[in-house]
């Protein structure tokens, strides 16, 4: 039951109502600050740890580790980590494609509509006057 005090709510989502879309928090704002601050981001922590897993893996010889197999898995499991590390990276140096672009025949735009024949037309007209104008 409803107190005297307490209003009845209208319920439901309201237009401009919440935090907006990509809106920081006090605590997200002050840690992104204090990271700002220091110089360097996890960004380019994560960039410089693909890079040298990278190059250190096309540095692995034979003649290091004494044996091909050896030094094959040392490159294969360098190139994974540093594939590892690129792939958390990735989001954040190439966004994604939100949407696809659809065309028709040679990239013209795709044609809609609704063809309406009236009960006069023959078969030949409306096959003529159905045909792509381009």
């Amino acid at each position: 039951m409803i107190e005297n005090n307490q209003k009845k709510s209208k319920g439901g989502a309201r237009a401009g109502a919440g935090r907006k879309t990509g809106s920081l928090t006090k605590r997200t704002r002050q840690i992104a600050e204090a990271v700002a601050t220091q110089g360097i981001t996890p960004l380019e922590v994560m960039m410089k740890v693909m890079h040298q897993l990278y190059e250190e893996a096309g540095n692995v010889s034979e003649q290091d580790l004494g044996d091909k197999e050896l030094a094959s898995e040392a490159r294969i499991k360098l190139l994974n980590m540093a594939a590892t590390v690129g792939r958390h990276a990735a989001p954040y140096v190439h966004p994604r494609l939100s949407a696809i672009e659809h065309t028709g025949k040679d990239g013209v735009p795709l044609q809609s509509g609704v063809l309406v024949v009236p009960s006069a037309m023959s078969v030949e007209d409306w096959e003529r006057s159905a045909q792509p104008k381009h």
